[in-house]
């Protein structure tokens, strides 16, 4: 069993700045989180995606700022159970909490604080019979990595921002060996910024844009060799391709948080802005997870969150301790 003061459910930024926030109190954290590093979204889905609403930074990398949250939590001693996620909760009698993960791993806190983020997030497949016989064999719903794709023959279906960007940057980038756009309709829904570079680079004979067509089809023996696209008068054009990008955003789900008796509101959870606490005493939710009138969701909200969250959380803990505000700046960082 593994102990703490506060169990962070979701290793995203917020998450992440938690453990500073609750250090400062001197209250020890553990993470849990489903995915097999911590950085949430920022880590798995986009590190090289630029942030430009963190105060401080004019322009930070999702990645970067993963890491030197990293190094801000460092000196408390976080613990974290990672690739596996929180399933179970029961609710002792003294107020206390064991929850369980999907393997089994069981731990006990005074406090639970859910910073999952959007909650867990299944990508939006097109209805290709085959499409899972290609899954990690040139079928890729994400890109993590651009450098996967170099001198590499790339198809990207999808009419939204994603697909119009990676169709972009994978281009004036000089690492994919040919890009094909295919799209389902004549217009697209991203940025009209991004449209106009697509049709220059269209001009100039660097993407090639097929619209009002659906890939239906994939071919390979044991990789993707071939993507098959059926267009709107029912005629067929087959590509030949090392990859199949289809880019049609990610469906973000609760999980079994979703069955632990909070208060939920179109698939968030429903807390008091005064403290962020949820339904269940000793249980709070900050960040894109919570929802509350006038709900933004951005990162530096998440961070003000969780802040008055761990304000609350304290006084939960130690009932008869008074907490005395000392600022960083005349109290220093002092870990555990």
């Amino acid at each position: 069993m593994i102990k703490s003061d506060i169990l962070i459910i979701g290793a995203g930024p917020v998450g992440l700045f938690t453990v500073f926030e609750a250090g400062l109190l001197k209250l020890k954290c553990h993470i849990i989180d489903s995915l097999p590093i911590a950085g949430g979204q920022c880590a798995e889905i986009y590190p090289k995606k630029p942030i430009y609403d963190i105060p401080g930074f004019p322009m930070i990398l999702a990645g970067d700022l993963i890491d030197n949250l990293m190094k801000q939590a460092a000196p408390f001693k976080p613990g974290f159970t990672l690739g596996e996620a929180a399933e179970h909760i029961e609710k002792l009698e003294d107020g206390t909490f064991f929850v369980t993960t999907s393997e089994g791993t069981v731990h006990h806190a005074p406090i639970i604080i859910i910073a999952g983020g959007l909650g867990v997030f299944e990508p939006r497949k097109p209805p290709i019979e085959n499409i899972k016989n290609f899954e990690q064999k040139g079928v890729d719903y994400i890109i993590k990595d651009p450098e996967k794709f170099r001198n590499k023959k790339c198809v990207i279906s999808g009419g939204g921002d994603s697909a119009l960007d990676w169709s972009i940057f994978l281009v004036e980038k000089n690492i994919a060996n040919s890009v094909t756009l295919v799209h389902r309709s004549a217009s697209f829904r991203g940025h009209l910024d991004s449209i106009q570079k697509v049709f220059n680079l269209v001009e100039k004979g660097k993407i090639n844009l097929i619209t009002e067509a659906e890939v239906f089809d994939l071919k390979g023996e044991s990789f993707l060799e071939q993507v098959r696209v059926k267009h709107q008068d029912q005629t067929i054009t087959d590509i030949d391709c090392d990859y199949f990008i289809p880019l049609f955003g990610l469906k973000p789900e609760l999980g079994p948080i979703a069955q632990w008796g909070l208060q939920i509101d179109k698939n968030a959870i429903v807390v008091n802005p005064l403290d962020y606490s949820t339904n269940i005493s000793g249980i709070y939710a900050v960040g894109d997870v919570n929802t509350y009138p006038g709900k933004l969701k951005l990162i530096l909200c998440g961070f003000h969150e969780t802040t008055l969250a761990l304000q609350s959380a304290f006084a939960k803990i130690y009932p008869d301790k008074k907490n005395v505000l000392k600022y960083t700046t005349v109290n220093g960082i002092q870990g555990f």
